[in-house]
């Protein structure tokens, strides 16, 4: 049989108070808000390129058709 690993913060006799899970806790969404602020940078850069990449296809396309829709007029002197 293999003996297991204990974690060296907390030993089996040790009982886990209160300070012990909010430390945890902390740790663990320190963490979490931390990549949380990168992903946000990162999304907010991409859905700003994406929206200005689909204004412009927007312009582009109305541009495209409202020049195949234009009246021509042609005045002659008489």
């Amino acid at each position: 049989m293999s003996k297991k690993k204990q974690d060296a913060a907390v030993e089996p006799s040790d009982k886990i108070t209160r300070d012990d899970l909010e430390a945890k806790f902390r740790q663990i969404t320190g963490e979490v808000n931390e990549k949380a602020q990168t992903m946000t940078k990162v999304g907010m850069a991409a859905g700003a390129a994406a929206l200005i990449a689909l204004l412009i296809m927007v312009f582009l396309v109305g541009r495209s058709k409202g020049q195949k829709k234009t009246t021509v007029v042609e005045i002659v002197r008489v």
